[in-house]
């Protein structure tokens, strides 16, 4: 069987322990904080001992040898082993609010002998330069937004991300509201606010774009129709171009003004449309967070 790596880096305090967990009651063997030097020996260890589904979790307390990650990856995958990369991440003032409630320390919180010794650095500031340190790995990685995700959300997530076959492009679809910002990780956004709006129509405002009145009122207007065909048409244009290019994962975003009915609609209605020739997954990302 052939040897599945999934490595999870990120943010401190974006829900990285909660991913691993996740991949351990999917049958991942899983390890937590592994110095990056040691990921070569110890997956071709692993290959000794038959185990063909592994995830490990890296974080910046290795950041000294962060930069050897990508070349060994590179290795890996000659070693014909599917590796996946997934990079958690949560906006800066998330970050600070989960720190503040947990009264944990950042890992950067105390500059170490390449700063200032003993000199107490800013959370603010620790968070910037785990950005910075981490940068090239988010570049390489499919990238999830925890910032709004509930520790039971992202544990489904993970499991239907790894759940695709690595050998083959996934194609995400997420709806969202601009009222709470963009997503960090989408690779395409489309904007959706100028359409027909349900919200306005007493009987449809409580229900959801995956109710079928509210469906049945959106199908029914000519430019939902012709966002969708446009999108369609952008997508089938590039994502040959995309699958060539190795990507794992392609994240479509489309925003309406709450994330409840035109923008969760459009998201049915494409994921359903191109199941057909790509995997195809969905999210809703206002959904997700309502309790």
């Amino acid at each position: 069987m052939k040897q599945e790596l999934v490595l999870i880096t990120g943010m401190s305090g974006s829900g990285k322990s909660v991913a691993l967990h996740a991949l351990e009651d999917a049958g991942y063997y899983c390890v937590d904080n592994l110095p990056p030097e040691l990921l070569l020996p110890f997956v071709q260890l692993e290959q000794q001992h038959s185990a063909s589904k592994i995830a490990i979790a890296m974080d910046v307390r290795s950041a000294q040898s962060l930069p050897l990650v990508p070349a060994q990856l590179a290795h890996l995958r000659a070693l014909d082993v599917d590796v996946r990369m997934l990079f958690l991440d949560a906006t800066t003032e998330i970050l600070v609010h989960r720190f503040s409630e947990t009264r944990r320390r950042h890992p950067l919180s105390r500059k170490d002998d390449e700063f200032v010794r003993d000199q107490q650095r800013d959370l603010v500031e620790a968070i910037e330069l785990e950005r910075e340190l981490l940068s090239e790995l988010r570049e390489e990685s499919h990238i999830i937004d925890t910032s709004l995700l509930r520790s039971t959300k992202l544990q489904s997530y993970i499991k239907s991300l790894i759940s695709a076959p690595a050998t083959q492009l996934t194609l995400m679809f997420e709806s969202f509201a601009f009222k709470r910002g963009i997503p960090v990780h989408a690779d395409y956004v489309f904007d959706v606010r100028m359409l027909p709006n349900p919200h306005y129509e007493a009987a449809l405002k409580p229900l959801t774009g995956r109710d079928e009145p509210v469906a049945e009122w959106l199908a029914a207007q000519a430019s939902v129709e012709k966002m969708a065909e446009q999108i369609s048409h952008f997508l089938e244009t590039w994502l040959p171009d995309l699958n060539h290019d190795h990507r794992s994962y392609v994240t479509v975003a489309i925003g309406c003004t709450g994330g409840q009915h035109r923008s969760v609609y459009l998201v049915e209605l494409l994921s359903q449309r191109f199941a057909k020739s790509w995997i195809t997954l969905k999210r809703h990302r206002e959904l997700d967070i309502t309790p």
